[in-house]
């Protein structure tokens, strides 16, 4: 029987490892289901740019694996069961059950509320394709002179702000922020996005916590009423509670804890990459939910999956963060590298220069997925095979 891998989720994280695993282990000892719940590959990190009315090309995940011997299903995962090594689905032909040998959990992020009232209600986001088209629908019908609220001054908030500004002039677009915006870049990094901020026109409320939302306004901490006929919530992610819900031991952001080789610490059966893994890194700390993480997180999984399965020596990645690439539009941009303790060195690049190189790893990440085997080799790894407890022989 052949070594059952079942992946869940085919964002960065998933998609690059099932492409991974098929290139490198042999056929005819494994099988390769990806389950995701939509079509199309998602490039989360573009989906401001499709709110904004800008074009994305869609790539259908049918055709990303045709000829690589991934089987997709697509389906929305219902729950875990890692003690009888099982994933429940729902999706057009009803539910059903996969079981597994091995699973690699990759099913990412979406917006977290924080309990704040009226945002599930009221506030648009940019964490999935149908969100964000959802916003596009909604911004398509402003016109001239409609408010624009984006609460949150992390990297999402950042880059949705610029785009929009950018893109649409004739919308006044303002942006919330608990703290003083790009407050963690260095001093040149920071004075560079202030000045972006400027010659877009857009309105910062800095130190500004937002409270509430209603219709057409948000609510300060201090009573601060801020018109917006169009709020956006890009104040932080939050993973899916199958994982806790399941049994696998979670740290409190409900991320999977995981050991220096992404296996779950509770179930050696399960790994995890990406925005749902609690990993720590090179410098003690946890790895922060972004695409870079997805990359280190997901190569070494995948790594150790394969060793383990071949009976090879686990080979380590390393989780270091090097730093920040914040589009600010098409045609500005920061990137702003971190030292061990992730505090910003006195170096950046900013302009066009490190817009086309955000544009180029954009791209890059784009051609991967849609190549996610990059070329299948004519000779694969083999399992090796160890007994299992209860005698019987199975892949290691």
């Amino acid at each position: 029987m052949k070594h059952r891998i079942v992946v869940l989720g085919a964002g960065y994280a998933g998609a690059f490892a099932a492409g991974n695993l098929a290139r490198r282990l042999s056929p005819s000892d494994i099988e390769i289901t990806v389950v995701n719940a939509v079509p199309d590959f998602v490039e989360r990190m573009r989906l401001h740019q499709l709110a904004i009315g800008q074009d994305l090309a869609l790539r259908k995940l049918a055709d990303v694996f045709a000829g690589t011997g991934v089987r997709l299903r697509l389906a929305r995962v219902t729950g875990i069961d890692p003690e009888r090594r099982t994933v429940a689905v729902t999706g057009e032909d009803g539910d059903g059950e996969l079981a597994y040998d091995t699973l690699l959990y990759a099913l990412g992020s979406s917006v977290a509320h924080h309990g704040v009232p009226g945002v599930a209600e009221y506030t648009f986001d940019v964490t999935g394709r149908s969100s964000a088209l959802r916003l596009r629908e909604r911004l398509s019908g402003l016109g001239e002179g409609g408010t624009v609220l984006i609460v949150g001054e992390g990297l999402t908030g950042i880059e949705t702000a610029t785009e929009f500004a950018e893109s649409r002039p004739d919308l006044s677009v303002a942006l919330a922020a608990r703290g003083e915006l790009g407050a963690w870049l260095s001093p040149k990094a920071r004075r560079h996005l202030r000045r972006a901020f400027a010659r877009l026109g857009i309105t910062v409320h800095e130190h500004t916590g937002i409270e509430a939302v209603e219709p057409a306004r948000a609510i300060a901490a201090d009573g601060t009423s801020i018109p917006a006929d169009v709020t956006v919530w890009a104040a932080g992610f939050a993973v899916h509670p199958i994982a806790a819900a399941g049994g696998l031991e979670v740290a409190d952001t409900g991320q999977i804890v995981v050991d220096g080789t992404m296996r779950s610490v509770s179930h050696p059966d399960v790994y995890a990459a990406g925005d749902c893994v609690y990993a720590i890194g090179e410098n003690g700390r946890p790895l922060p939910m972004s695409c870079a993480s997805a990359g280190f997180t997901n190569m070494q999984a995948t790594a150790a999956i394969i060793a383990r399965l071949t009976g090879s020596e686990v080979p380590t990645t390393g989780l270091k963060y090097y730093g920040n690439h914040i589009s600010l539009g098409r045609r500005d941009a920061i990137f702003q590298m971190v030292d061990r303790d992730v505090r910003s060195r006195s170096w950046y690049l900013g302009g066009r220069t490190a817009a086309r190189l955000k544009s180029g790893v954009l791209k890059g990440a784009g051609w991967g997925v849609a190549h996610p085997t990059f070329g299948m080799p004519k000779r694969k790894r083999r399992l090796a095979t160890a007994p299992d407890r209860a005698g019987v022989r199975v892949a290691a």
